[in-house]
């Protein structure tokens, strides 16, 4: 076999593996998401799809908090949305309020206000549509 066709077939192999990987990657965090439950409040105002932008989403998820937060919502979602407290993150109010917002104004997340409380789950079907693949990186992210 000529180094050509072994570069090949040594790309073809690492590219199908990622693709698995992928694949069961999205499978896992797609289980996670529920329909919107009857009566649940509209979101509170975010970017449109077609609005979100790659270097947005990116800097939103720089933080490893944030990263964290959208990590969790994928992999170990238990309901619909969830409140800050739910993540038992050790973090004055403030703070998770900054960080939350981030990933809202990026378009990571969708928030409703039930209450005094916000719910939160990540935007999977538009991430997915805007930035395939993505999701998937972060599902695997490791610290």
């Amino acid at each position: 076999m000529s180094s050509k066709a072994g570069v090949r077939a040594e790309q073809t192999h690492v590219t199908g593996q990622a693709a698995a990987a992928d694949d069961a990657s999205r499978r896992a965090f797609a289980a996670a998401q529920r329909p919107v439950p009857d009566g649940a409040p509209e979101p509170l105002p975010e970017p449109a799809r077609a609005a979100l932008r790659l270097e947005t989403v990116m800097g939103a998820l720089s933080d490893p908090l944030r990263m964290y937060i959208v990590r969790t919502l994928l992999l170990r979602s238990e309901a619909f949305d969830h409140t800050c407290g739910w993540f038992g993150l050790d973090r004055p109010k403030s703070s998770l309020t900054h960080h939350f917002r981030a990933l809202r104004d990026a378009g990571l997340i969708r928030q409703r206000q039930y209450g005094l409380e916000r719910r939160s789950h990540v935007r999977v079907d538009d991430l997915e549509a805007r930035f395939p693949g993505l999701l998937a990186l972060v599902a695997d992210w490791r610290e």
